[in-house]
């Protein structure tokens, strides 16, 4: 980690002293003015359930795409309302009310930006639990407000090289490198669908480092990454990943059970959005003697898509699949389930395995447990990004590993050295139902530090 070090300097202009203050109120508010002030007086003046004592508001943002043509994940601003209108019911965090903005990112580099720097003109103490693609758009005006980015959904690699950047979860680098190694014992043949972008270009080598415990190798098949029928790609995977039933396997593919059966080939596509488009001109292709399985990663493939697509009798039924954090139907959840119950109104945007909503309620308890630790008056970004420095520590409940974001604690390989949780988990659709394939996290480190090596 030598050389990555970058000094956190304050914010001046953005103290207490410094911050915008409503104007005050001349002769003609006076009536009004102590009328206010009364009421605060005989309510005390602060979130219901309180205890006590007025502290400023913390204000932060969640950004995310909506209504696009690519991907959308709605869940995580509206996961983000449900939590803010559930802590200040509590009386919010450690006194403080939670105000959220949200902004819709829109799949776009200028959409992106254009959220970050209203996140600077808003004077939001971070961001939270969001989803961009477009980390380079994002991140250098967050920085130069230094405003912490807490919690992302580990698309982007500015996620995981920002000085001001927490992540909570290994990024698509750690399912890849983790699904390769679920795919290792159970797949023969392995081809790997996944999009024709630079992004894309460094999917194969994650995986394959995986593969290679079991001695494969997947091949790469490329697929535009906004297209609306995958026919060409789906046939071409198909081919080279199935094995004809009965017949045997090479055994420098590492497709060969002790004994000697061959493993049925498998099909994996990372296109995010776009895998269900994939796997539906998947389902379509003619039937054929090829014995082939699916599988993909959390963020590509999740529990509503799985609904969506017939359930037990859809396409998915049997598939492996890597993800960050425990199934959804693990009682570890139970909390953002009674949340989401309580508080998110109906809001069908929200659904409790969607991995975006999932994230978000981890970042968000990331943020109340730094903000808890503080116990201050007013919370500031400069704050924020100390407590994080000086390796505060944070429990999600099971949902994670414990998490810590000094430099110690950091991956510190490759493009990826702010990664401080390199766990996975795997999962397979059981009867249409998502469910654990192992109970315990995975860990990856070693194989993303040998993908990343030379």
């Amino acid at each position: 980690m030598t050389g990555r070090r970058r000094s956190l300097s304050p914010r001046p202009s953005w103290t207490r002293s410094a911050r915008a203050r409503a104007p005050r109120p001349g002769p003609s508010w006076a009536t009004a003015a102590v009328a206010a002030g009364a009421v605060l007086v005989a309510g005390c003046g602060v979130l219901p359930g309180s205890g006590g004592g007025s502290r400023e508001p913390v204000t932060v943002m969640t950004f995310a795409p909506e209504k696009t043509q690519a991907t959308n994940m709605p869940g995580m601003p509206a996961m983000a309302k449900a939590y803010a209108r559930w802590v200040n019911s509590e009386g919010g965090i450690d006194g403080h009310e939670l105000r959220v903005i949200t902004c819709n990112e829109g799949n776009t580099s200028q959409g992106a930006a254009d959220c970050a720097r209203r996140a600077a003109r808003e004077k939001v103490d971070a961001v939270v639990g969001s989803y961009s693609q477009h980390g380079s758009s994002f991140m250098a005006p967050l920085e130069a407000a230094g405003i912490p980015f807490i919690g992302g959904f580990g698309i982007s690699e500015e996620e995981f090289t920002s000085f001001l950047s927490y992540p909570v979860n290994g990024g698509q680098a750690a399912l890849l490198a983790g699904h390769g190694i679920q795919l290792a014992d159970v797949c023969g043949r392995v081809a790997l669908v996944r999009p024709d972008s630079l992004a894309g270009d460094e999917l194969p080598a994650l995986l394959n480092t995986g593969l290679a415990e079991g001695g494969n190798r997947a091949a790469d098949v490329l697929a535009a990454e906004d297209a609306t029928d995958y026919t060409e790609a789906a046939a071409a995977a198909r081919a080279k990943a199935g094995v004809p039933e009965g017949a045997g396997v090479p055994e420098e593919a590492g497709a060969e059970e002790a004994g000697g059966e061959p493993r049925p080939g498998c099909v994996t596509a990372a296109l995010g959005d776009r895998t269900e488009t994939f796997f539906d001109s998947f389902r379509r292709l003619p039937e054929d003697d090829l014995t082939v399985r699916v599988s993909s990663v959390l963020g590509s493939v999740g529990q509503p898509l799985i609904d969506r697509t017939g359930g037990r009798k859809g396409v998915f039924e049997g598939a492996f699949i890597t993800g960050w954090y425990p199934a959804a139907g693990d009682p570890r959840w139970s909390g953002m389930k009674r949340v989401i119950a309580d508080h998110a109104f109906g809001d069908n945007r929200i659904d409790a395995a969607d991995p975006g909503a999932q994230t978000t309620w981890i970042a968000y308890t990331v943020l109340r447990k730094v903000i808890e630790s503080l116990d201050t008056d007013e919370v500031t970004p400069h704050q924020l990004t100390k407590a994080f420095s000086r390796g505060v520590r944070v429990t999600t409940g099971g949902l994670t590993p414990e998490l810590r974001w000094e430099y110690k604690d950091m991956i510190g390989i490759g493009e990826f050295p702010r990664i401080v949780n390199w766990r996975v988990t795997f999962q397979v659709v059981r009867d249409g139902r998502l469910v654990a394939q192992r109970k315990e996290f995975v860990d990856v480190g070693e194989t993303l530090s040998e993908s990343t090596a030379g």
